[in-house]
């Protein structure tokens, strides 16, 4: 008994407690399943994973699509810019030389240098300048990076996917774990309430025994210790039920105290292990959050190849706004083109960087084979224990006949003077640890048919099981 409930306590011990409220309510294995996944906190947020994930699939998807910029500008100069002949001439290796023209137009219209050159300066710009163009990008060819991006968006949004059946999967599991749970405590319960019950019936029946002189007065004794024992055990199994049931109510979010409605049950056929471990390797979510890793490892692989490749872009701008300056007169107003870029010598380590991308591939592979190694070795364990718990259970039926024959016996002789107190209470103790060995069994079977059922993506089949068992302990 002590090896039971010390077993229960730490499956119970991994939730967090919270106070029961007044009330109760029955509450189907079925039905908890169902609230779990409405309610539970992990589950909605790998549903915004997903959600987060979609919305990045659909913004790599606009790497495709040209890029449009609309610019307005308006600068302030410290002064016009403005060009006369001297500047010009200055600029020129033969300017020296021309100055004279200057000074024989100047003669010619009867006008002074400053005059020449006053006339002669042409404004390019005034000290405000406004400017506004329309221009667009459009990336041809990356090299297979924009591709790339596409495939790593898209193994991301897999990999929140499958991350939530991960989650979903190990929900279903904790749930077979703490649901079946309070039925055992339950059931340990009765087992312990009966021993009381009729441990008391053996104490008064010892007390009449003793005031008539049949017994002695240690024998009576023994009966009263017995008894207080069955009591303190029974207060134990009920605090036991007691934090097994806050458990399940935290993790139903109830705010009433939760009854199951369904009992432990034993089917003498589980699926075929063949069956499981394809099943498995086939469909367990973990595995495809490696295809997913893989797919993105892969996509980064191309992205640091395309940094090797040429890059081709249509590129064009549009003027549309303008000041009336010279300026703007020698600028075109539209323009078109192509352009390509081809890295001849880069310093930013891609040589390392594909090599690294390349060994992130042969990581996740090797982490999924060991994955798989390691799910195999899990699903034959888990069916052994299934199988373990199911000869337990039938084993001990035989055991269970025969407890029960003998407190009958036991009680009777005692009656008799033919057995002693301790007999009796041996008897009664014999009996409540097989029906409670039992009801252990029935529950390791029924949570390593959960595990089974949940890794190879058959827990929607837990169900049938239930209603199609052949046992239901009670």
């Amino acid at each position: 008994m002590n090896t039971i409930r010390t077993g229960l306590i730490a499956v119970l011990l991994l939730h967090w407690l919270a106070p029961a409220m007044a009330g109760a309510g029955e509450v189907s294995f079925t039905d908890a399943w169902k609230q779990v996944q409405e309610k539970h906190d992990g589950l909605a947020a790998d549903r915004a994973g997903i959600e987060t994930a979609g919305h990045r699939q659909q913004e790599a998807r606009r790497l495709y699509y040209p890029k449009v910029d609309l610019s307005v500008q308006y600068t302030r100069l410290d002064q016009p810019v403005e060009l006369g002949p001297g500047d010009l001439l200055a600029s020129m290796p033969a300017g020296a030389g021309l100055g004279g023209l200057l000074a024989g137009l100047g003669r010619t219209y009867g006008l002074t240098p400053a005059e020449v050159e006053a006339g002669l300066t042409s404004r390019i710009a005034d000290r405000d300048l406004r400017t506004g163009s329309i221009a667009g990008l459009w990336p041809v060819y990356a090299g297979g990076r924009i591709d790339a991006a596409q495939d790593i968006a898209t193994g991301r949004h897999e990999e929140a996917a499958r991350q939530f059946d991960l989650d979903r999967s190990r929900q279903f599991e904790q749930l077979s774990q703490v649901y079946f749970a309070v039925v055992l405590a339950g059931e340990v319960l009765a087992t312990r309430t009966g021993v009381r019950e009729g441990m008391t019936r053996h104490r008064d029946h010892a007390v009449l025994l003793e005031q008539r002189g049949q017994i002695a007065h240690v024998e009576r004794l023994q009966a009263e210790a017995a008894l207080d024992k069955a009591r303190v055990e029974e207060t134990k199994s009920r605090h036991d039920l007691e934090i097994a049931g806050v458990a399940l109510n935290r993790m139903l979010k109830s705010g009433e105290a939760v009854q199951p409605a369904s009992s432990l049950f034993i089917n003498h056929e589980l699926p075929p292990l063949s069956l499981l471990l394809e099943r498995t390797l086939d469909k367990y979510p973990g595995l495809a959050v490696y295809d997913a890793k893989e797919r993105q490892a892969e996509g980064l692989v191309q992205v640091e190849q395309g940094k090797y490749h040429p890059e081709v872009a249509l590129f064009g701008s549009y003027s549309i706004l303008e000041d009336d300056y010279l300026a703007n007169e020698l600028t075109p107003e539209w323009m078109a083109g192509v352009g390509i870029t081809l890295p001849l010598i880069d310093r930013s380590g891609r040589s390392g960087s594909l090599a690294a991308a390349r060994s992130t591939v042969r990581q996740v592979g090797l982490l999924r084979q060991q994955a798989r190694q390691d799910l195999a070795v899990l699903v034959e364990k888990t069916y052994r224990q299934a199988q373990q718990a199911l000869a337990e259970y039938d084993g001990l039926g035989s055991s269970l006949e025969l407890a029960a024959e003998t407190v009958r016996l036991r009680d009777k002789a005692f009656d008799q003077g033919l057995s002693t107190s301790l007999d009796v209470i041996d008897s009664r103790l014999f009996l409540a640890g097989i029906k409670s060995q039992r009801s252990a069994a029935a529950y390791t079977y029924v949570v390593a048919l959960a595990r089974l059922l949940t890794m190879s993506g058959m827990e929607d089949g837990f169900g049938g099981f239930q209603r199609d068992h052949l046992i239901e302990v009670q």
